[in-house]
């Protein structure tokens, strides 16, 4: 099949290695433009530039996907469909209607639920128990397209946003596979619509959202710190200086000295012990304690916290707000 690929992150490398494996004929890769990323401000491409050079595929990197010269170029291609898979940008009807059988998109959720740029992190921060890839046929709309096929996954214990990613990328790139086979041998696709009424939201991810909430319960404030890996990582100011945590774990009361969890007088955020070789011990909401074993805090390298506090950058005392 002739297909255009659109996306950018990691995340797409499979649908798009899938996409030649399985014989597709990749007329082009259309990807975000290089930008400046990192401390030093390095102009870096996105990594499935990096595939597609690797591959021989021709690559385009339009500022904008809304230009009649845009258009041209990909109806030149005269794609049998554009395959969508975190490109970045809400393609326009111009761009919809040129592939002979549409845009088919991997979305990291079980659509309806988890619309928009980070389903992967907000299913994790809102306890989801199961999450997992829809295929839709794009419309002009964030993520309303009808569905073709779905596939779920259970949230483990332990996973956070780097490693659900990982496994999401893989089932997307799976399910698309299916989809496309199907599509050769039928000559169509059948696609159903969403429930709009069952529709939840997965806006951008900013900044701000990461800062940790003490008064929440340790719960909730431990999902945030799986949820908000690898960016912007979940974080706290303490002494004028910002900590970042990239792990913890619930934490018994039986555990720790149990007068500061009672004690009124200790507000939240309170480090007020800590479990020898596994990490320091937080105060959080509903009586509730954080085991915090990784963090990282202002300009020093990512650590264990258990060194940082034998290290004297983090106290028994210490506040974090």
């Amino acid at each position: 099949m002739r297909v255009v690929f659109f996306g950018s992150p990691e995340f797409a490398l499979p649908s798009l290695q899938m996409l030649v494996d399985h014989g597709h004929d990749v007329l082009a890769v259309v990807t975000q433009p290089d930008k400046p990323a990192g401390r030093g401000q390095r102009i870096t491409a996105p990594p499935v530039k990096g595939l597609a050079e690797k591959l021989g595929i021709p690559v385009m990197q339009p500022k904008s996907v809304r230009t009649p010269e845009f258009a041209e170029a990909l109806r030149a291609l005269a794609p049998d469909a554009a395959i969508v898979v975190a490109y970045g940008k809400i393609l326009p009807k111009s761009v919809l209607e040129i592939p002979k059988f549409g845009c088919l998109n991997v979305h990291a959720s079980l659509l309806p639920r988890y619309r928009g740029a980070a389903p992967i992190q907000w299913a994790l921060i809102r306890g989801e128990l199961k999450t997992g890839v829809s295929i839709m046929l794009l419309d002009e709309g964030m993520d309303t397209g009808p569905v073709i096929s779905m596939s779920d996954v259970d949230v483990l214990e332990d996973d956070d946003a780097i490693s659900l990613s990982n496994m999401l990328s893989m089932m997307g790139a799976d399910e698309m596979r299916k989809v496309l086979a199907t599509l050769e041998r039928d000559g169509h696709i059948d696609a159903i619509p969403q429930d709009d009424t069952q529709a939840t939201t997965a806006p951008m991810i900013k900044r701000e959202d990461a800062r940790v909430v003490w008064t929440n319960h340790a719960d909730q404030i431990i999902l945030a710190i799986r949820g908000f890996l690898p960016w912007p990582k979940a974080y706290s100011v303490a002494n004028d200086r910002e900590v970042k945590f990239l792990a913890a774990e619930a934490c018994d009361p039986d555990w720790v000295v149990v007068e500061a969890l009672e004690d009124e007088r200790v507000p939240v955020g309170t480090v007020i012990d800590s479990l020898k070789g596994r990490g320091i011990v937080v105060k959080a909401g509903s009586r509730t304690l954080v085991l915090v074993t990784r963090l990282q805090p202002q300009d020093k390298p990512a650590m264990a916290a258990i060194d940082a506090l034998n290290g004297g950058l983090i106290r028994i005392g210490t506040r974090f707000l």
